[in-house]
């Protein structure tokens, strides 16, 4: 069976430094009818078992710990048996949504996880928040890059555990890189390309460095 990527938005809160928001937020599911990777387990478990439809779930990806990226990952590692997996970084973040529970492994730069035949690489992007990565598949033609890079831009840094300069230096370093054509699904909003944002840099490093 051949690997495909599923979508779902998924809908609900996020809480940060005294505020909270309304947000949209993407659910990226990797794999084909047998198993399953899931990206970011976002407000609503019950939705993303439905897309599942009894897979098997290799495991729950956290791109980050804002709680709008997590705040469904307990209940859905309860329902599925599958492990949830962060980077220590964000431990912290993490902590402030769930005090009582740790996620089951960590994620490090250069981690690989495989599902349907194919292959994800963890690239650690610090920035948005110190522990947040991206997932590159490149036989999906694919990177999934949570709230580091979004159509337009990169991620929002102006809370806590952020930093604009890393981001851009993540976003340079570890994304720009990839080839061009390279699809960009992000935590929010449109998908975008790799070769659409490259251009943008310069005005970003020209408004944080």
């Amino acid at each position: 069976m051949t690997a495909r990527i599923d979508h779902l938005v998924t809908s609900g809160t996020f809480s940060l430094d005294g505020g909270t928001w309304e947000v949209d937020n993407n659910v990226w599911i990797v794999g084909d009818d047998s198993e399953a990777i899931v990206i970011d387990a976002a407000h609503d478990p019950a939705a993303i078992e439905a897309v599942l439809n009894g897979r098997t779930v290799r495991a729950i990806v956290c791109t980050h710990a804002h709680d709008d990226h997590i705040d469904a990952a307990p209940a859905l590692a309860a329902a599925t048996s599958a492990p949830v997996l962060l980077h220590p970084d964000d431990l912290p973040l993490w902590k402030q949504t769930f005090p009582g529970h740790v996620p089951d492994e960590n994620l490090s730069d250069g981690d690989t996880l495989t599902v349907a035949g194919i292959t994800l690489t963890v690239l650690h992007t610090p920035g948005h928040a110190p522990g947040a990565v991206c997932l590159y598949a490149p036989e999906l033609s694919t990177v999934f890059t949570g709230d580091t890079l979004f159509q337009g831009g990169p991620g929002a840094t102006g809370r806590s555990y952020s930093d604009f300069p890393t981001i851009i230096d993540s976003i340079r370093d570890r994304l720009l890189g990839l080839p061009p054509e390279t699809v960009v699904r992000t935590g929010h909003g449109d998908s975008t390309t790799i070769g659409a944002e490259a251009p943008r840099l310069e005005e970003w490093i020209q408004r944080g460095h």
